[in-house]
């Protein structure tokens, strides 16, 4: 009877090694984006999941020979409910960080944008400006933290907006959060809306966002101020999201992207939808 049972238990083990094994063949991934943050990921008139990520998407899919399924997902909460399996992936502009490698683990990236003020053209701030075009919050040096000092002087006691659970939120809250007031909002379009209507002084958000949007009849009202700004809390750039156990899946991603890097088809997609290149280096 013992002897049965252990080989029922093997049987049983041998079987979930099986499963394992077949669910980690990656024929079917389901993709989830905000869809709400052109040009990056947005809803066209029609309805459908469009933009620079799900075009990367499907490319990526095609070279993987996986079956793909692209779904909308609110930004608050999108790390929650990968980790809660209702999707496999995530592609929505999200930076690479260490606060977020605590709960997932990253493709190599994919992309990459500098991060920068907005103000209205007709809010004193759009006449601040910056000794330095770049500012790489890394080692920071003397040049680079003078630079820093003249924003915190600038933007002293004014209301900023960023959007949730983003690197934006991680700047200001690490390094403007005792010198301005910070309102955090649920969705870009709220906090493009509370600028244009004059609630806030000034916000911050990606290039990759803002440039298009400037160049637009919709966006002939806001002026980028002030230096671009990488790295420290804004992260290493823009890669996939997946689940820490699916490793596989993120090598999976990583060799496509490194593929399409390569050939030219992330630049390609990436002038074709933010105007310039976006895309991430080999």
């Amino acid at each position: 009877m013992k002897s049965l049972r252990i080989l029922l238990l093997v049987s049983f083990i041998s079987v979930a090694l099986v499963c394992q094994v077949v669910a980690a063949d990656w024929q079917k991934i389901k993709i989830a984006t905000e869809g709400e943050y052109p040009p990056w990921n947005f809803v066209d008139a029609s309805g459908n999941l469009v933009g620079f990520e799900p075009e990367l998407a499907k490319e990526l899919c095609t070279r993987m020979n996986a079956a793909c399924e692209i779904i909308p997902q609110k930004w608050r909460g999108i790390i929650k409910g990968l980790n809660a399996g209702k999707y496999d992936a995530i592609m929505a502009a999200m930076s690479i960080t260490e606060d977020r490698k605590k709960s997932v683990i990253f493709s190599r990236n994919y992309a990459g944008t500098p991060n920068v003020f907005v103000v209205r053209k007709d809010h004193p701030l759009a006449n601040f400006r910056s000794d330095l075009k770049q500012l790489t919050i890394d080692d920071i040096s003397a040049a680079e933290q003078a630079a820093l000092d003249a924003i915190f002087k600038a933007f002293k006691g004014k209301i900023i907006g960023v959007q949730v659970a983003t690197t934006h939120a991680k700047f200001a809250d690490q390094y403007m959060g005792d010198r301005a007031e910070i309102r955090i909002y649920d969705f870009q379009h709220t906090i493009d809306l509370e600028l244009y209507q004059g609630r806030l002084d000034a916000v911050i958000g990606d290039f990759s966002y803002w440039q298009p949007l400037i160049k637009s009849e919709q966006g002939k009202d806001f002026k980028i101020v002030g230096p671009h700004m990488t790295g420290g809390p804004f992260g290493g750039g823009v890669g996939v999201a997946v689940r820490k156990k699916d490793q596989d899946l993120a090598d999976m991603f990583s060799r496509v992207i490194e593929e399409a890097i390569k050939d030219g088809t992330i630049k390609k997609m990436a002038v074709k939808w933010f105007n310039y290149d976006a895309s991430a280096q080999e």
